[in-house]
């Protein structure tokens, strides 16, 4: 467990002590959970962006795949008839395997960086409409705080609000 989540547990257990001289009559502290990470996987708009992005990168992706075919026929060309060539044929062969081979690195590595680009300017999309939607559950039902928990050891499934916002975005998604 991190500092901030000990610094939290301590606070809530000092304020809430019957020992602290704090009387909170019937008040209660209503706390709630949630796993971004299973929200990013299960929404509708977490899943509308992964398809976007699929359908966006996917003629990139033919156009890698081709490359490295083009490397391996060539390749397997220079493997099977280099002994027969003559040296300037295998040499310029040879050429053209590493110009095309460094072409396909270059292009797998921006298509990557691109990508990863892409994926973040989506999820920081999601995000905002997941930070929205816990807002709006929040206000609804009182919550007094609500934490993201990813890697919790144990967290109620009466706390863990993760469903409510699925359910929320789910809804957004669909009335739009």
């Amino acid at each position: 467990m991190n500092f901030l989540w000990r610094y939290i547990l301590i606070t809530l257990i000092l304020t809430l002590s019957p020992e602290s001289g704090i009387a909170y009559a019937n008040d209660t502290i209503k706390i709630g959970v949630v796993n971004t990470e299973k929200i990013l996987r299960e929404s509708r708009p977490a899943l509308a962006a992964h398809k976007k992005i699929d359908q966006e990168f996917l003629p990139r992706d033919a156009e890698i795949k081709e490359m490295a075919e083009q490397t391996r026929v060539m390749q397997d060309r220079l493997e099977k008839k280099g002994a027969t060539l003559s040296d300037t044929d295998r040499l310029e062969l040879e050429r053209e395997l590493a110009n095309l081979s460094r072409t396909y690195q270059r292009a797998q590595r921006q298509m990557r960086e691109d990508l990863t680009a892409r994926q973040n300017e989506e999820y920081g999309v999601i995000l905002n409409l997941i930070d929205q939607a816990i807002q709006q559950i929040a206000e609804k039902e009182r919550y007094d705080l609500i934490l993201q928990l990813q890697d919790s050891v144990y967290r109620s499934q009466r706390i863990d609000i993760t469903d409510q916002v699925i359910e929320v975005l789910n809804g957004r998604a669909a009335s739009q």
